[in-house]
């Protein structure tokens, strides 16, 4: 259960309005190896849609000030702290104890490795710890504490009682911590968006998702910019428009080579949104000028006339022969 009322506050814990509200927080993600229903095979470094689950996971936390990773070091997209619980493999709250060592903001989103299709908009609520509340849990049928988001010194302050009263964090049910927080329920999101990974079924489903009609292109374009390092947001549509304008009007490979020419022609004029939009534009222009100048040339031949004939252009003379 949780306290609804402040009197669940340890002595001495600092009035709620010491802590700011969310500008900036810290992310823990807990990504220890051995997967028991994955036969031994180490989860974070599963792959869904080419993406490891731990780079997926520290893709939907790269707003934080700062990320720990508690688990053995693997190669990852973006730069983290590695933490180890003592001892290795001594269960999630002796992880978190070793994770919130290196946590410095008021506040803790807290995550598992293992949730591939996390979104933005449920980090953001998950981080919107209101007024006396100590912390905002998932809730999909049971409360999941990690995906959710703390305060941090309340959780220092549950993970210290618990330890008194064990005398060790080791094997201690995860669930235990949320016992003595003001917590805040979000409801999960529709489509089942924060499916877990726990077996082989469910590595399975979460890669026959990704491959769906409605998401293939994003996740692709979202695995290719973690792959090359680029935080590049651009509107997709101009450059598909491009790509089958170059492909019909000039030829088929033209579609991937001008594409590949607009990025160059963007990165050499700085590289921003605007940059790409504008080397687009250029690139479709001229597609459908070469287009245009293509189906004159077809119109102006169907009698058999050259072009530089008055049939076949308006600058030939009255007698079909162009000025020399």
């Amino acid at each position: 259960m949780t306290h609804d009322a402040p009197e669940a506050r340890a002595a001495g814990h600092p009035p709620f309005d010491a802590y700011d509200t969310y500008d900036t927080f810290d992310a823990l993600v807990l990504a220890g190896d051995g997967s028991r229903r994955l036969g031994g095979a180490d989860k974070p470094a599963v792959t869904v849609g080419g993406r490891t689950l731990l780079d997926r996971v520290l893709a939907a936390c790269a707003d934080a000030a700062s990320t720990t990773v508690v688990g053995p070091r693997r190669p990852t997209y973006r730069p983290v702290t590695w933490a180890r619980e003592d001892p290795p493999g001594g269960g999630p709250l002796a992880a978190l104890d070793a994770g919130l060592r290196e946590v410095r903001s008021g506040t803790v989103l807290l995550l598992s490795c293992d949730v591939p299709f996390l979104a933005a908009e449920t980090v953001r609520e998950l981080l919107d710890v209101r007024g006396e509340d100590e912390g905002t849990v998932l809730h999909d049928g049971r409360d999941q504490p990690l995906l959710a988001a703390y305060r941090t010194e309340p959780l220092r302050r549950e993970l210290g009682l618990l330890y008194a009263e064990y005398g060790t964090l080791r094997g201690i049910p995860l669930r235990l911590v949320l016992d003595g927080l003001v917590l805040r329920r979000v409801p999960a999101p529709p489509g089942n968006g924060s499916l877990d990974c726990d077996t082989w079924g469910d590595i399975a489903t979460a890669r026959a998702r990704i491959r769906e009609h409605g998401t293939v292109l994003d996740e692709w374009i979202a695995a290719v910019k973690a792959e090359l390092g680029i935080e590049l947001d651009v509107e997709t549509g101009p450059l598909l428009d491009l790509a089958r304008d170059a492909a019909h009007g000039v030829a088929r490979p033209a579609a991937p080579l001008t594409t590949f020419l607009v990025g160059y022609a963007a990165a050499r004029a700085g590289g921003a949104p605007e940059d790409v939009a504008d080397a687009a534009r250029k690139a479709a222009a001229l597609a459908r000028r070469w287009s245009d100048e293509d189906e004159d040339t077809t119109d102006g031949n169907a009698d058999g006339a050259a072009p530089g004939t008055a049939d076949g252009n308006a600058d030939g003379n009255a007698d079909g022969n162009g000025e020399r």
